[in-house]
C-alpha cells in the first residue's frame, strides 16, 4: 500500500508543463496548476493558524486550487453540497467548524443564509492530525450525512492504484460533484498521480458527456449511481462507438447498465465496489458470475447481527434459496482500512467500528466459491409472507425490463405484517402491464414473493448531488403520491391503476389489523 501523500504527488507535477487541468475553453498545465494551488496555501497561511475552509460550488477550477493549496499547506477543505437546504448547510458547517465558506456566484445568497444560520463560532482548537486535508460528508441516502476524516494518504492510496491504469498521454473526465468522494478519489487523485490531463465539467449532463469526450479526447471517465444509465437514456447514434475512451470507471452502475454501456461506446466499464467510508474494497472480476461485485478479499466476511459468520448462499437459476442465513453485514475483520473516522462524531465511529470489526452497513451474500452480491443498504431488506427478500437482485432483474430507464426497488408495509414489494421505474415510453407481466413470467430468478405489489410510475426518481437515489423518500410516500401508480391486487396476477377507492381501502385494511397508517411509521 502506497505511503505518500498528495502533497507529494502535487510536487511531482510542480515541474510539469504538460495539460494538467482542462475547464470548458481554460488550460492549466500541471505546473501552473501546482502555483495556483500555492497562492491558495499562501492565503490561508495568511489567516494566521489551520484553517476549515467551505467550498459551496459547482465544478469549478477554484475548488480544485484550493483542495491542492489544502494538501500543500496543511489546512483543510470542507465539501459542503448545494443541493441542501441553508438550514442543513448551516449545522454540517457547524459540525465540521467551518472558519469560512467560499462560494461561487451563484451560492452567494445561499452562503448568507448559511452564515446567518450558524449557531456556533468554530473553536480555535480542531482536530487536524494525521495529514487531515478534506471533510467530506456521506450521500445520505439512509441517514442523514456525516462528515467523513479525509487525510493526504485517503487520497493518495487509491490515486496510485488507480493510475496504474493510466499515463501522462491519458486525459480524464470528471463530471460527477467534487463534493463527493468518488470524484476525488477516483478522477482527481488518478490524474495526479499519473500526469493525466484532467477536465472537469461544472455540472453532469447526460446528453452532453459523449461530447465532452469527443470535444477533449477523453480515454478515462469517472460515474457514480445512476450516470450511466440516463447516458444510455439518450437515442443512440450510428457513430457511438466512434470516441477515444477506453476505460469508465465507478461504483453503483446496475449489471445492466455496465453491460449496454461498454458494448455502445466501445469502452471497457470497470463497477468496483466502495463507499466515502473507503474501508472495504471489492476488485471486480470479469469471470464471475454475472452481477457479482467480485471475490470477498481477505479479511472481508459476511457477518450476522450477533457477528457469526453467515453461511455461502445456496442459489439455482439466479435465485437465492437461503436469504435469511445466507445475507448478512459486509464487514472488514481487520479493521478499518482506510476508514480514518468521522469528524466530531463519536457516536457514528462508534456504530461503524466495534471490537475492532469495520461494519459497513451495506448487506450482501456470497455464493460457495466466494463470489459475493450485493444485497441492498441496511434498510433494504423485506419480509414477505415470512420470507426474507434482498432489494438488490429483484431491481436488477426489473431493469433489465425493456424501456427502463432507471429503477428502484423498496419495501412498504403489508397491512397485516411484513412488507409488500414496490419498484418505482423511469421509463421511455408508458408502462405496459402484459408485458411486463410477460417479461417477470419467464424470469426463473424471481420468486413468485419477489414480484412487487405496486409499480410508481415517475419521471424522475429522488436523488442524491451524487446521484444515488434516496429510497427512504419513495418508501415513506409509499402508494400516497402524486404519480400513477399501479397495483396487483391480492390473488391477482397482473396489475391495474391504483384508483383513489383503492386507496382508502388499502388504508383502512391497516387500521383493521391495528398497524400503523404507512404514512405514520
Amino acid at each position: 500500500m502506497s505511503g505518500e501523500t498528495l502533497a507529494e504527488l502535487l510536487e511531482r507535477r510542480a515541474g510539469d508543463d504538460r495539460p494538467g487541468l482542462l475547464f470548458e475553453d481554460q488550460v492549466w498545465s500541471w505546473r501552473e496548476y501546482v502555483a495556483e494551488c500555492r497562492v491558495r496555501g499562501a492565503r490561508m497561511d495568511a489567516l494566521g493558524r489551520a484553517v476549515h475552509v467551505g467550498v459551496l460550488s459547482d465544478n469549478v477550477p477554484e475548488t480544485l486550487f484550493l483542495l491542492g493549496g489544502a494538501a500543500l499547506s496543511g489546512h483543510v477543505l470542507v465539501a459542503l453540497n448545494p443541493t441542501r437546504s441553508a438550514a442543513e448547510l448551516a449545522r454540517d458547517a457547524d459540525a465540521t467548524h467551518v472558519d469560512l465558506v467560499v462560494h461561487g456566484p451563484a451560492y452567494a445568497e445561499l452562503a448568507g443564509e448559511v452564515a446567518g444560520l450558524r449557531a456556533t463560532p468554530p473553536p480555535a482548537e480542531r482536530d487536524t492530525g494525521d495529514g487531515l486535508v478534506m471533510l467530506i460528508f456521506t450521500s445520505g441516502t439512509s441517514g442523514r450525512p456525516r462528515a467523513v476524516r479525509v487525510t493526504q494518504r485517503k487520497i493518495a492510496v487509491p490515486g496510485v492504484n488507480l493510475a496504474a491504469m493510466l499515463s501522462p498521454r491519458d486525459v480524464v473526465y470528471c463530471s460527477m460533484p467534487l463534493f463527493h468522494s468518488g470524484a476525488v478519489m477516483a478522477a482527481y487523485a488518478p490524474a495526479v498521480a499519473s500526469g493525466a490531463a484532467l477536465v472537469i465539467r461544472r455540472r453532469f449532463s447526460a446528453s452532453g458527456l459523449m461530447a465532452d469526450v469527443r470535444r477533449y479526447g477523453v480515454t478515462y471517465l469517472h460515474y457514480v449511481g445512476k450516470a450511466l444509465s440516463y447516458v444510455l437514456s439518450t437515442p443512440p447514434e450510428p457513430g457511438d462507438r466512434d470516441n477515444t475512451l477506453r476505460i469508465a470507471f465507478g461504483n453503483e452502475g446496475s449489471a445492466t447498465a455496465v453491460r449496454r454501456f461498454g458494448e455502445r461506446f466501445g469502452c471497457h466499464v470497470i463497477d468496483a465496489f466502495g463507499s466515502t467510508e473507503t474501508a472495504i474494497a471489492i476488485t471486480p472480476d470479469p469471470a464471475g458470475p454475472s452481477g457479482c461485485l467480485g471475490r470477498l478479499p481477505d479479511g472481508v466476511e459476511i457477518r450476522d447481527p450477533a457477528g457469526r459468520r453467515c453461511p455461502a448462499a445456496v442459489i439455482e437459476d439466479g435465485r437465492l434459496l437461503n436469504a435469511d442465513e445466507a445475507i448478512g453485514e459486509l464487514v472488514n475483520t481487520e479493521g478499518p482500512g482506510l476508514f480514518d473516522g468521522y469528524y466530531n462524531d463519536p457516536e457514528g465511529d462508534r456504530e461503524r467500528i466495534r471490537e475492532g470489526v469495520f461494519w459497513s452497513g451495506d448487506l450482501a451474500y456470497a455464493d460457495s466459491r466466494g463470489y459475493v452480491f450485493f444485497a441492498g443498504r441496511g434498510t433494504e431488506r423485506l419480509r414477505v409472507d415470512g420470507e426474507n427478500l434482498a432489494v438488490a437482485p429483484i431491481e436488477a432483474v426489473v431493469r433489465e425490463f425493456p424501456g427502463v430507464v432507471e429503477a428502484a426497488v423498496y419495501p412498504v408495509p403489508d397491512a397485516a405484517a411484513g412488507d409488500q414489494v414496490m419498484a418505482a421505474l423511469v421509463l421511455e415510453n408508458g408502462f405496459d402491464q402484459v408485458a411486463f407481466e410477460g417479461f417477470l413470467a419467464g424470469r426463473r430468478d424471481v420468486g413468485p414473493k419477489a414480484i412487487p405489489r405496486y409499480i410508481r410510475i415517475c419521471k424522475e426518481l429522488p436523488q442524491t448531488a451524487s446521484h444515488k437515489v434516496v429510497k427512504r423518500i419513495l418508501a415513506a410516500e409509499g402508494w400516497h403520491t402524486g404519480d400513477p401508480v399501479w397495483w396487483r391486487p391480492p390473488g391477482r396476477r397482473g396489475w391495474r391503476p391504483l384508483t383513489p377507492d383503492d386507496i382508502t381501502e388499502i388504508d383502512a385494511e391497516f387500521v383493521r389489523h391495528g398497524r400503523p397508517h404507512p404514512l405514520e411509521r
